[in-house]
This record gives structure tokens, C-alpha cells and sequence, in this order.
């Protein structure tokens, strides 16, 4: 869908900045050059920088094709920082007696690297590691190298589990087993006494106090894990008769993942450090208060309690935990404990960003046929006339009528009163006239609900070389907005409205929700499509759980990644590529062998080849296409192969007549695309 340009000015990266309103979300991690490119620079201004596109240019040329993940080590070493930082300004300012413990729950994003990259940025900061099940917790033994850093340990747990984390102790680690369920206390307790140790032991509370956001019901009376104030109570007594209350080292809860509102945080802080208080006056002289997760990101900018926002600073929250305990320690005259946090999300959501390219472009025609002022059809003379008369006083009064009119030219169809142009015609009016009503309703201060839909209606498809279900899951299944704009050509005006659809062949495999500072837009705003030039968007925010949530609809596997780190010389230096899955590695995922399947298809080429339906040389080419797709990447590639260059398609005029052409030329494109694509040459690098 166009723009309308009523803006005489020249169109500036200002204006690109204000619009997808880069710095809300970026802060200083992000900018345009003059050129119209996005540029990285996680230092700030001043810092070294690097041009996104010139990246993705210089990554093609290498044979690394789109759509690809780079995880940009700089900002998560920034974000490490800030967060430790955070905490730091908060307890100097405060007088606070204990430290900061910061541990990374690997649950958001288990990537190896990452999880390596965060042990060694926040080794100066004793960052440790949460795991929540057993493999995460062989993880996280065998790259806790920090011998500052805490172990915790969360999560269902079975006496293998419990043995593993105890043992971990005589290694050097402090692991620390927080009893999610009371049953899991006898297991401590018998495994504790078999191997002679006095174990680190935690308590996870079950609070009355409630997250805000999509994820609240992670927290409350009702929640999946944790003990009522009976059983902790029940906890304390036990260790007691035990003489190994000094065991019990740590009170922790969680309320949810991005909670939104701070005023969540500090209910949950209250009721928490009371239950803090007493255990302390029951004897129990705690260590550590592990205030969990929830750590919101602003995806969208507001800084509201919006469900993709957070109506709070890393400052304020960082102030809010402090005083809180400080409060309750110093109420009742309590040493001030260690105070760790489990934010996974805040630390890695900023470093990942996808990049990919748009393949083909579906605008809906709303410019009215000439045919339609001579057609001599009454329904269509009647919508001819409401286009003529649509203004600012009969604007919804027309949409009703063309609406009718539009129900009536289908009926008309049906009945085989109105042939197939005529019923093209008729569409096409009807969309026009909603593009006119489209241009009127964007003019005033209240939309009427009927009209709401008109901008999504009209918006042009783009399609786009990533899979929804692998790479932003959390759009997909709770709505998660993520930032996403082009990367090039922010020094032009964009012209279009579009929702981005994926290759997946599923309906919602599409982003139709994206930020705005007031609401949530249904549609883009993009650039025109130029012909045989890529065309290059980016989804930001996506480092935390969309990897390892991914899943492989349409048999789309993980993308190529890339870890690029900052050079003052050269802007940035390329410190790993991790080859995305092959077609053939999918495939082996659902239990199919590569060699059986070339084995199959072969015979199935004998056969046709005696049949006669099939000569030598399409034989050769077909099993020649039918290997390399094998070895490929499962997303499609721009490669030039034997003299055929794949380029983004050209845009289509959706009108009612073309429909049908158009799906068949999409799905035919799309074949040919498939067969034709190569593999990324980048080596392979294991996960």
C-alpha cells in the first residue's frame, strides 16, 4: 500500500530514526550514516561502529547467505556491565553492606557461545549460572569457570540431579540446590549424608504477590514451583532436627518473565523480604536473597507497562531491589545478605539481530480500471459513483454502501449474472474506495472500529526469506513485539505499507504487529521494491529464548550465525561463523537418512528412464538438483547457478482478476528457487 506524499521537504534519517523510533529501543547501539545505512556502534557515538549492509554485502560475497543471526558480542558485554553497574551505583548509593551476585539462567539462550562469552564478561563481575534442568546443569558445570560465580540450581529434580549438583562442591563450584518441591528435601537431605557433605540449600517461596504481563501466572499462590510459607516453615524445622539449619543459604522467588510494571517488582520485594526476616528469626541465618528474573525489555520503546515494554529503568530496578532488602534487614536489625538476580532476558535480548531479504512483493491494486466507467453493469455504475462522491461527511455512509455493493457483484457471480471481469472490476472499485476512506479516517482523532482494519486491508505482502516459527517464535504464539525495520535506504522516504509474510506455507507465518510509541501498527513502512536489487530488513531484540524455542515448521532449520565483535580499525571483525542447518540435517532430525533418500530417488529414475518419460541427460540434472538440495541451506539463496540468477520478484498487482495466476506464479517461483539453491560455502562450526 502507498504512502500518500504530502510532505513537500526532502525526506531526511531523522525522519527514518523518529519513525521506527531507533533510539528508544537501540539507545546508542544503533544510528544511520549519511548514507541511509544502519549503523552498529555499541560504544556509543564515538565509539567504533560498522555499516549493517556493508556486513550482510561482505557476508554474501564469503558464500554466507540470508536470513542470518549475528550475535554481536560487544552489547552483551555492554549489557553485563550495565547491569552489574546498575546494582553497584545502587549499593554504594545506599550505604548496602552485601554485594551483587548476578547468574545468568542459561534457559534463555543455551547457545554455547553465548554461554561462554557471558562467563568470561562477567568474571569481574562474579557472575555465575542458573540451571534449570539436568542437561542444563551439565552445561553449566562444565563451563562455570568462574570460581566466584554461584551455581543455582532450579527446576524438577531427580536424585541423579541432586547427586550431580552435590558433588559439583568437592570441584571447588557453590552450587546451591534451591528445593522447588518439599519432597526434594529428603532427597538432599539422604544424598547429603551418603556422600558427607553439608550441602548449600536454597528455598524457593511461593508468593501471594503477582508478575504483571503475559507471563503473571509464572508467579502466585497458584504457580508451578515453590513452597507455601507451611512448608518453608516445615523446611526450617527439619533442618533443625538435622542440626543443619547453617545448611539453608538462600531465599528465592520469581513473580514471572518481563514484568512490566515496577509496581509488581516492589509488592513481590515486600512480601519476600518479610518471609526473608522470619527465617531469619527462626534461626536460619540466610546468605543470599535471589530475587529471580522478570528483568523487563523495553522492546518497543514506550516505556509503559505494555506487554512487549517496562514502565521502569535498569537503575530503578536495580534501587528497588537494594532498598527493599536493605529495608527489611535493617528493620529487624539483619546482616545484609548477597542480593542475586537471575536476569536472562535483559542480558542477552539486545546482541542478536536477524537480517534477511525480501524475495517478491504482493501491492494490491486500488487504482480503478478505466474498463469500469464504461461497464454497463448497475453494481458496477454504482461503486463508480460512491468513488467519485467519497469525502470527509459521507465517508462511512460510502463504506457500508460499497460494501453491500461489493456482496451484491459476488452474489451476482454466483448466479453467473456477472462474468469473471466484471467481478474483478467490482473489487477493485470497492478496494479503491477503501483507500480513499483509508486517506480520510488517517486525518481524524477517532477511527470508528469498522474502518480500523482498512490499513492492514490495504497493505502491500512481502516476502520474506525467514521462518517465523524458527526465528521469532514468541511473535507467532504470544504476539511478542520485536523491532524491525530496513537497513538501507534510510535516506529515502518510504512509500509502502506492508506486513512481512515468512516462507513457511502456514497462515500465521507472517509479522503483522509491530512497535509504535502510542499502540501496536498493523503494517510497515517500507520502500518500493526495486528491480534485481536486494532488499534487506532486520528484526531486533532476539536474543532471548527465540533460538532454542524455534521450531521446524516446514522442515525452515536454525539459520546461518555469525559472532561479530568490534575493531577499531576496521569497524568490526568476524570471530565465528555457525553454518545453518542443511537440508539433510533437518531431515534427520524426523528420522530420514540422506544416502536412503538418493538411494530412493535413483531407482525411481530408473524406472522413469525405462518408462521413457524421463531421458539421461533430465535424469542427470534432476538427481544432480536433488543432491545439492540435500546438502543446501533450507532457506532460498540469491546464487547464480548455470547462467540462472535468482532475483527478488517484482511486485504484483493483486486485483481480483490476477489472483489466481499470481499464487501459481508464487508457488512456481518459489519451486524453482528450491531446486536451484545452493549451499552456504562458510565452514561448519559445531554448536
Amino acid at each position: 500500500m502507498s504512502i500518500p506524499n504530502k510532505e513537500l521537504r526532502a525526506w531526511t534519517i531523522r525522519d527514518s530514526a523518529e519513525l521506527y523510533q531507533l533510539s528508544a529501543w537501540g539507545g546508542e547501539s544503533f544510528a544511520i550514516d549519511d548514507r541511509g545505512d544502519l549503523t552498529v556502534q555499541p560504544m556509543g557515538k564515538g565509539g567504533p561502529k560498522f555499516s549493517l549492509p556493508e556486513l550482510i554485502e561482505d557476508l554474501r560475497s564469503r558464500g554466507i547467505e540470508l536470513p542470518v543471526l549475528l550475535r554481536i558480542s560487544n552489547i552483551l558485554q555492554l549489557r553485563v556491565a550495565a547491569l552489574s553497574g546498575a546494582f553497584k551505583n545502587a549499593i554504594d548509593e545506599c550505604g548496602y553492606k552485601g554485594r551483587y551476585r548476578p547468574v545468568f539462567p542459561i534457559k534463555v539462550n543455551q547457545q554455547r557461545d553465548v554461554v561462554e562469552e557471558l562467563v568470561e564478561f562477567g568474571r569481574e563481575y562474579s557472575m555465575g549460572l542458573e540451571a534449570g534442568s539436568k542437561p542444563e546443569l551439565l552445561v553449566v558445570l562444565a563451563h562455570m569457570t568462574n570460581p566466584d560465580g554461584l551455581v543455582i540450581c532450579n527446576g524438577y529434580k531427580d536424585v541423579r540431579y541432586i547427586e550431580t549438583a552435590m558433588l559439583a562442591q568437592k570441584m571447588g563450584l557453590y552450587t546451591i540446590i534451591v528445593v522447588d518441591r518439599f519432597e526434594e528435601l529428603e532427597a538432599v537431605l539422604k544424598v547429603s549424608k551418603r556422600f558427607d557433605l553439608r550441602p548449600h540449600i536454597g528455598v524457593r517461596a511461593k508468593l501471594a504477590s503477582r508478575g504483571a504481563g503475559k507471563w503473571q501466572e509464572s508467579g502466585g499462590e497458584k504457580s508451578k514451583f515453590g513452597l507455601t510459607a507451611g512448608e518453608i516453615v516445615q523446611v526450617v524445622e527439619r533442618l533443625k532436627q538435622l542440626n543443619m539449619l547453617d545448611c539453608l543459604e538462600l531465599l528465592h522467588f520469581h513473580i514471572g518473565s518481563q514484568i512490566t510494571a515496577i509496581r509488581a517488582i516492589k509488592d513481590a520485594l515486600k512480601e519476600a523480604t518479610r518471609v526473608f526476616a522470619e527465617l531469619h528469626a527462626l534461626g536460619a541465618r540466610l546468605k543470599f536473597i535471589d530475587a529471580g528474573g522478570g528483568l523487563a525489555v523495553d522492546y518497543d520503546g514506550s516505556q509503559t507497562n505494555f506487554h512487549s515494554s517496562a514502565n521502569y529503568s535498569l537503575q530503578e530496578y536495580a534501587n528497588d531491589v537494594v532498598f527493599a532488602v536493605q529495608q527489611a534487614c535493617e528493620e529487624k536489625g539483619i546482616p545484609h545478605p548477597d542480593i542475586v538476580t537471575e536476569s536472562g532476558r535483559a542480558l542477552t535480548a539486545h546482541h542478536s539481530v536477524l537480517v534477511f531479504d525480501v524475495l517478491g512483493v504482493s501491492q494490491m491494486a486500488i487504482e480503478p480500471p478505466v474498463s469500469a466507467e464504461k461497464h454497463t453493469d448497475a453494481t458496477i455504475a454504482n461503486l463508480v459513483q460512491i468513488l467519485r462522491e467519497v469525502s470527509l461527511k459521507n465517508f462511512q455512509e460510502c463504506y457500508h454502501d460499497a460494501l453491500q455493493l461489493k456482496e451484491e457483484a459476488i452474489s451476482l457471480f454466483n448466479l453467473g449474472y456477472l462474468d469473471l471481469k466484471g467481478r474483478a472490476v467490482a473489487e477493485n472499485l470497492f478496494w479503491a474506495i477503501c483507500d480513499k476512506i483509508r486517506q480520510i479516517v488517517k486525518t481524524l482523532d477517532y477511527v470508528p472500529d469498522e474502518l480500523s482494519g482498512l490499513e492492514k486491508a490495504l497493505a502491500d505482502t512481502y516476502y520474506c526469506n525467514f521462518s517465523v516459527f524458527q526465528s521469532a517464535p514468541d511473535h507467532w504464539a504470544v504476539k511478542q513485539l520485536f523491532p524491525t525495520m530496513p537497513i538501507h535506504r534510510l535516506n529515502e522516504r518510504p512509500t509502502r505499507r506492508a506486513i512481512l509474510a515468512d516462507l513457511t506455507c502456514d497462515s500465521d507465518g507472517k509479522v503483522d504487529k509491530f512497535i509504535d510509541l502510542r499502540d501496536v501498527k498493523s503494517v510497515l513502512e517500507v520502500h518500493q521494491m526495486q528491480p534485481s536489487k536486494p532488499y534487506y530488513l532486520a528484526m531486533f531484540l532476539v536474543g532471548a529464548y527465540q533460538e532454542i524455542l524455534g521450531d521446524l515448521h516446514n522442515l525452515f532449520g536454525d539459520t546461518n550465525a555469525i559472532h561479530i565483535s568490534m575493531d577499531e580499525e576496521h569497524g568490526y571483525r568476524i570471530e565465528r561463523v555457525i553454518e545453518g542447518d542443511s537440508v539433510a540435517e533437518v531431515l534427520s532430525y524426523v528420522q530420514y537418512d540422506k544416502q536412503d533418500l538418493i538411494r530412493r530417488m535413483r531407482s525411481r529414475l530408473e524406472v522413469a528412464m525405462r518408462q521413457g518419460t524421463l531421458n539421461i541427460k533430465d535424469s542427470a540434472l534432476l538427481m544432480k538438483r536433488y543432491e545439492e538440495g540435500l546438502s543446501g541451506y533450507t532457506y532460498l539463496t540469491s546464487e547464480q547457478e548455470d547462467g540462472v540468477e535468482l532475483t527478488p520478484m517484482p511486485p504484483i498487482e493483486n486485483s481480483a482478476a490476477q489472483q489466481v495466476s499470481q499464487q501459481q506464479a508464487s508457488q512456481q517461483q518459489a519451486s524453482q528457487q528450491q531446486a536451484t539453491g545452493a549451499h552456504s560455502t562458510a565452514v561448519k562450526s559445531p554448536r
